[in-house]
């Protein structure tokens, strides 16, 4: 990861933002805890992926839908955590390489800001798994963030 940016700093924990998707996306771990914020740092944060068998394809392979949804979790973390509890932020681009095969159990994204601007965020995360933490996954992406209610139209 890179050093600290300067102008990067979180407005919101790991736990905040756990307990305010829990709030606004219910949906995403309905009674499970597949996905979590683990860190949040100036400039990026950390995501887990708890990947059971409801994230398996055959071969006990973590399906590709389910690090997709990682990487999209962690640009979001990653924009509420450094904006503030903005629920309507939206994934305007999410691309996706699968490096390598990632079996079952965690799997960390660590997630960096390229750029945060007023209506757009860009990130890139890389996706580690298994005992020896290789790379199965890098992602880039950019969050669409809502212009503040109240600002001039124009």
């Amino acid at each position: 990861m890179t050093a600290h940016k300067p102008g990067l700093a979180p407005v919101m924990t790991a736990e905040e933002v756990n307990a305010f998707l829990k709030q606004v996306y219910p949906q995403l771990n309905e009674d499970f805890a597949a996905y979590e914020a683990v860190a949040v740092r100036p400039g990026g944060c950390t995501v887990r992926l708890n990947a059971s068998e409801r994230h398996l394809r055959p071969g006990n392979t973590v399906s590709g839908p389910s690090l997709f949804t990682l990487a999209d979790i962690g640009g979001y973390v990653c924009v509420l955590s450094h904006i503030g509890r903005e629920a309507l932020s939206v994934t305007t681009n999410l691309n996706i390489n699968f490096m390598r095969k990632a079996e079952a159990g965690p799997v960390t994204g660590e997630c960096r800001i390229l750029k945060l601007g007023r209506s757009l965020m860009v990130f890139d995360i890389d996706m580690t798994a298994g005992v020896d933490r290789h790379l199965v996954a890098h992602a880039t992406g950019t969050y669409s963030i809502p212009p503040k209610r109240g600002a001039a139209l124009g």
